[in-house]
């Protein structure tokens, strides 16, 4: 059987959510639920604010499977952005009434806040959609400190080409801060 292309299986996943098939329910969290609780934890830096949004947004996506567009682009990045508009209004929800609380710090500390947030957040994502050769890449580099050529070495390629696949790499993640959805999004800026 030929593998399915990704916007095959998004547009059959969401059709299978939208018949109340349960089973596409728990296809759909075997899939994305690290990413879910992995960007919620990177905005929220909370274990158990994470797993709370990650219920949320497959409650939400199970309560309401219309909301997904197949057209509009992948359901991974529909999702990442759920779980990104969710984490940083909890995150503002938090951090304003710690604010109130305490008297410490102001609407332009929050902001800042959300928006390191974001871009970390962002950045995970980056990273974790990326091919496999460029994320191969950059961990070589960047968490093995090799150079390119101990790169190459180590990926069986040639020196342009690792140089090539980190340049590439640092391209997608230069894009981290451009904005807070993320990358290939057409679901609009989250709150």
């Amino acid at each position: 059987m030929p593998k399915e292309t990704p916007s095959r299986w998004d547009r059959r996943m969401q059709q299978r959510l939208a018949h109340g098939e349960a089973a596409a329910l728990g296809e759909l969290y075997d899939r994305f639920a690290s990413l879910v609780h992995g960007l919620a934890h990177r905005v929220l830096d909370d274990e158990e604010a994470a797993d709370q949004i990650t219920r949320e947004v497959f409650t939400q996506i199970w309560e309401n499977p219309e909301a997904y567009d197949p057209k509009s682009g992948p359901l991974r990045s529909f999702i990442a952005t759920l779980v990104h508009r969710q984490a940083v209004q909890r995150l503002r929800q938090t951090e304003s009434a710690a604010l109130v609380r305490t008297g410490r710090g102001t609407t332009e500390d929050l902001e800042r806040k959300v928006r390191r947030a974001s871009a970390a957040a962002r950045a995970d994502y980056i990273v974790t959609s990326m091919p496999a050769p460029l994320r191969a890449a950059l961990e070589l580099a960047y968490f093995q400190r090799r150079d390119y050529r101990q790169t190459a070495a180590d990926l069986g390629v040639t020196e342009d080409e690792a140089r090539r696949r980190l340049r590439l790499g640092l391209q997608l993640l230069s894009t981290a801060h451009d904005s807070g959805t993320p990358p290939g999004s057409g679901y609009g800026r989250p709150a």
